[in-house]
């Protein structure tokens, strides 16, 4: 039986110093900037004169393919549609017996989307005023449920398979894809009139900031358990 858990292989992880450089600079720079940006949109200021402009020159250059694209795009991420992409991740992970990945999983999500809603609750800004807006929603805007869902599943799915391989350059293109579909899907909300860019920016930080708590509390855990061997 001693023979047995010695030959089985410790669980993914990261590298604690990796985690602790990149993961707490990166909650630093992203806690700081939704600060600045939850202070500014509760008044006049210029960032909320830029949100219109922004919103105002997407609705003055809009395509029908590319409607039709970030329709796509921001559908795919839709809050049930994180959900369901997380249970078929949650099966991969069970299957793999990756049961600290499965936790990481469903604290990032679940906590992730309740952490937005209070948020959303907590500021209470309207949605972007326009004369022919291409969704029509009666919640709050700040920040984007949207963004904030994609951020932390594609986060926890990029820090998986980071956790799994060896190269540089293949651990590099996992985060950029991430990151690239996150700024996807934050585009598609601006697009479509649902957010202000504030709005997509501070749910990406507040995302964030979430995200790194739960990668760093959850392989703690399983850092212990491999020192304890």
């Amino acid at each position: 039986m001693a023979g047995e858990r010695a030959a089985r292989p410790p669980p993914h992880s990261l590298s604690p110093r990796g985690l602790a450089i990149a993961g707490w600079t990166a909650l630093l720079v992203a806690a700081a900037i939704f600060a600045a940006l939850a202070w500014n949109v509760s008044g006049h200021t210029p960032l909320v004169r830029l949100d219109r402009q922004v919103t105002a020159w997407f609705a003055a250059h809009r395509s029908d393919a590319a409607t039709a694209i970030m329709l796509a795009i921001s559908h795919a991420h839709a809050l049930f549609a994180v959900a369901m992409w997380s249970v078929v991740f949650a099966a991969v992970l069970a299957r793999l017996r990756e049961w600290y990945w499965m936790l990481t999983l469903a604290l990032a999500v679940a906590g992730g989307m309740l952490l937005n809603l209070l948020l959303k609750l907590a500021y209470a800004r309207v949605r972007p005023d326009l004369a022919d807006p291409l969704v029509t929603l009666t919640s709050y805007s700040f920040p984007s449920g949207h963004t904030a869902s994609a951020a932390v599943f594609h986060g926890v799915l990029a820090a998986f398979l980071v956790s799994r391989l060896r190269d540089l350059r293949a651990r590099v293109a996992c985060v950029v894809v991430a990151a690239g579909a996150v700024a996807l899907v934050a585009l598609s909300r601006v697009y479509l009139g649902a957010h202000h860019l504030s709005d997509v920016v501070a749910a990406g930080c507040s995302s964030t900031v979430w995200l790194v708590l739960c990668l760093s509390g959850v392989h703690g855990l399983v850092r212990r358990k491999m020192d304890a061997r």
